[in-house]
């Protein structure tokens, strides 16, 4: 069984990712970008579905692990009878090619480290052909299966039962480098990794981007290696921005709640650009509208709601049965079903963050503003139309208050494109497109009777994207009638001082089972208790969903309070994104 999912910590090369548990077992990593086939699946699975291990010999071995300074060196530190010793994991930035680098550093004493490598391509339906190719001063093994293959250099290995195994031992002031390096099959193998230029390439790298974060009050290194991990989730070729590093990690245990979140989502994307602009990247507000412009080519009639990190719009959802899922969490799935669905709220939260980048002093491209002009007609076409809502409902579809609010906002967008930055555009006819949407909104949105926003026209239920109408300018975050809202979230989706997303217990989403609590919705509460003036209840809250992020910062979907889990998959855009809004939510308050 794969280690907990806050036992996991990240590697990143800007590509793809590698989850590393505490335990020194690299249990997922796809190669060679985020969304390509797993070379090591055993975290939806055992260890025949693929791993990488590196630990002590020792079984009683002691450890702790940071990363090293701000950015994604991760520092393993192996305590044993015999010894102490550290493990540096890393995936170089900049070399255009996908490896992986694991250096052992004898501190005190000796310590023997054991080598496990079972390679598993395909999401582990290729076993792979394994050949000896270096030499006993330089050994070399390779794994090829179809159109993969690796070459893991740095010590011997020899064959047990499928898998690859050996030791490695050093002794105070001694290092011993790994290195894997993932190649097309039909290539030669390449040249061995340069270990020193890499770790210092990628650590200066990495700095010199958390450098550059703007960022000064509480929660300050929360912040940082949140806004890091939205950079590690960002495609450095295409700017694609992953909604998270895996698939099927489960929102219930054992359940069937299993979705492969490594694609674009134009909301989670446009949210994280929103995050980035406000604290000084606009560059990568750049890149990502050229991401835009790129995915959505063509026909407004055929927007997506996400797409491949390339701007790939076939994203079938598939089952993969030779995997039993994480904790016996099945199906396991790739693909997305809900790249078919309808969510009217999409667009406004594209539009919203491209509105912020124009504010950032960002230029307009020669073809997003035309684009963006498209868009408002494609909403404009799809007015009255129901949706499957910002959580990807698989019932029917509704009038989700919060996706008529984003309608609004879009509209409105365009006004301010128009009215404050002289883009030309149908001013009118916006204009009286918002007032048309507000007036629907105000009168079969809120429930005047029970003094709330509903969570869809004719519901008497609440819902946590409630929280998002005074973020985006609908009303203020002290409205009567968002206070009115808050309350009856409070009453109705609080569970030991965390939000629900929603009742599961209603007939909305259309699946069985059940769900935890959404972290990021607890931090759009501390953004509201902020905005409305309950300081004390914000900065309790804060404190208290920062305290859940594991011991290297990172933060899943969702939290269960009972067991005291991270659920979901990991690490989650949106949930960094949120801790960052309501951080700077916090400071902005502190300033009035």
């Amino acid at each position: 069984m794969a280690a907990p999912i806050e036992d996991y910590a990240i590697l990143s090369d800007c590509h793809t990712a590698a989850l590393v548990s505490r335990e020194g077992s690299i249990d997922w990593l796809c190669l060679p970008r985020y969304d390509s086939p797993s070379t090591f699946g055993a975290l939806l699975g055992t260890e025949d579905h693929g791993r990488w291990t590196l630990r002590p010999t020792d079984p009683h071995a002691q450890t702790s692990r940071r990363y090293d300074g701000d950015g994604f060196v991760l520092l393993t530190r192996w305590e044993t009878a015999a010894g102490v010793a550290e493990v540096a994991d890393v995936m170089p930035y900049g070399d255009r090619r996908p490896d992986v680098i694991r250096r052992i550093r004898g501190l005190e004493g000796t310590v023997e480290f054991t080598q496990e490598l079972r390679v598993r391509f395909d999401y582990a339906r290729s076993m792979p052909w394994m050949r000896q190719a270096g030499t006993d001063a330089a050994p070399a093994l390779v794994a090829t299966a179809g159109p993969d293959a690796l070459v893991l250099r740095g010590a011997a290995l020899r064959a047990t039962d499928h898998a690859h195994t050996g030791t490695v031992t050093v002794s105070a002031g001694e290092v011993a480098d790994l290195t894997l390096t993932w190649f097309p099959s039909h290539r030669l193998i390449p040249d061995p990794v340069d270990v020193d230029a890499a770790f210092e390439t990628t650590a200066a790298w990495w700095r010199q981007w958390a450098d550059g974060i703007e960022h000064d009050g509480p929660h300050h290194e929360a912040v940082v290696r949140s806004l890091l991990v939205l950079r590690a989730l960002t495609h450095e070729d295409t700017g694609g921005i992953v909604a998270a590093a895996t698939t099927s990690l489960p929102e219930d245990f054992g359940g069937s709640r299993n979705w492969d979140y490594r694609y674009v989502w134009l909301r989670d994307a446009s949210l994280t650009l929103e995050a980035l602009i406000s604290h000084g990247f606009t560059e990568e507000a750049v890149q990502w509208r050229r991401w835009l412009v790129r995915a959505i080519a063509g026909s407004p009639a055929d927007v997506q709601i996400m797409y491949g990190i390339a701007g790939e719009r076939r994203l079938t959802e598939r089952e993969l049965d030779n995997f039993p899922g994480y904790d016996g969490a099945a199906p396991v799935r790739i693909g997305n079903g809900a790249v078919e669905q309808y969510q009217a709220d999409v667009i406004g939260e594209v539009m919203v963050a491209l509105e912020a980048a124009r504010v950032a002093g960002v230029d307009e491209g020669e073809y997003s503003w035309p684009l963006q002009r498209a868009l408002l007609g494609y909403v404009e076409e799809n007015i009255g139309r129901a949706d499957n809502g910002i959580w990807e409902i698989r019932g029917e579809p509704r009038m989700f208050t919060h996706s008529r609010v984003m309608i609004w906002a879009a509209f409105d967008r365009g006004v301010r494109a128009v009215r404050e930055h002289g883009m030309p555009g149908e001013l009118e006819r916006w204009e009286a497109l918002c007032d048309r949407m507000r007036a629907e909104i105000d009168t079969s949105g809120y429930d005047e009777a029970r003094g709330h926003f509903v969570q869809s026209y004719g519901s008497t239920e609440v819902d946590a994207a409630l929280l998002l109408l005074p973020q985006v300018g609908y009303c203020a975050p002290d409205d009567p009638r968002m206070l009115g809202t808050v309350a009856e979230l409070e009453r109705r989706l609080m569970h030991a001082g965390l939000l629900h997303r929603y009742r599961t217990a209603s007939d909305v989403d259309g699946l069985p089972g059940t769900e935890h609590p959404f972290l990021a919705c607890s931090f759009w509460l501390v953004e509201q208790y902020a905005g409305s003036g309950r300081l004390a209840d914000a900065h309790e809250l804060m404190d208290r969903v920062c305290g859940l992020a594991n011991d290297v910062g990172l933060l899943s979907e969702e939290y269960d309070v009972t067991l005291r889990r991270h659920v979901g998959n990991t690490p989650q855009a949106l949930s960094h994104l949120a801790l960052v809004r309501a951080a700077d939510a916090l400071v902005a308050r502190s300033e009035r």
